[in-house]
Formats: C-alpha cells, sequence, structure tokens
C-alpha cells in the first residue's frame, strides 16, 4: 500500500466519524476535508506550496499602493525587478542609532 492510499484511507476515515457523529461543527469539519481532499493528498505527497508566490504578489500589491504615479508600466517592472531581489528584513528599525 503506498503513502498516498493509507492516507486518503485515514482521511475517509475521518470525514466517516464526523458525519456519523451528526454534530454540526464536525459535520462541517467533514464537509471542508471533503472539498479540499485532492488538495491535501496533492500538498503531503508533494511538498509543494504556493508560500512564496502569495508573498510575491503581496509585495507587488504593497509595491502598486505605494508607488502611485510611475511614468509607464517598464518602471513599475523594473522596481518589481528590484524589490525580489532586496533582502526581507522583519521589523526593520525606523532609524539608524
Amino acid at each position: 500500500m503506498t503513502d498516498e492510499v493509507q492516507m486518503s484511507d485515514a482521511i475517509s476515515g475521518i470525514m466517516d466519524i464526523c458525519k456519523a457523529t451528526r454534530n454540526k461543527h464536525l459535520l462541517w469539519f467533514g464537509k471542508l476535508l471533503d472539498t479540499h481532499f485532492t488538495g491535501i493528498i496533492a500538498h503531503a505527497t508533494y511538498k509543494i506550496s504556493a508560500g512564496k508566490i502569495e508573498g510575491i504578489n503581496q509585495k507587488i500589491k504593497t509595491l502598486r499602493r505605494h508607488g502611485y504615479g510611475y511614468p509607464d508600466d517598464e518602471y513599475f517592472f523594473l522596481k518589481i525587478m528590484d524589490m525580489s531581489r532586496k533582502p526581507y528584513v522583519r521589523n526593520q528599525p525606523s532609524h539608524k542609532i
């Protein structure tokens, strides 16, 4: 038995338990597992995340909000390239001491 089959059997068992309880919260959780079933199995199997893409999208949105009035699209894309090369510093101090 492969890991995917064991995992899908385990999740199916959890969904069956949720349906058997008839508790509205567990029914909601079982429905949530059912709708995201293939995504859960794919993520557990291949360990792929969309986190980096979402982070880049957030940086682009922030850059677009802060830079109202760029001269043209080419300059905006250059700013995106420049922003992506800089290291990210969390909680950057507001001034140097």
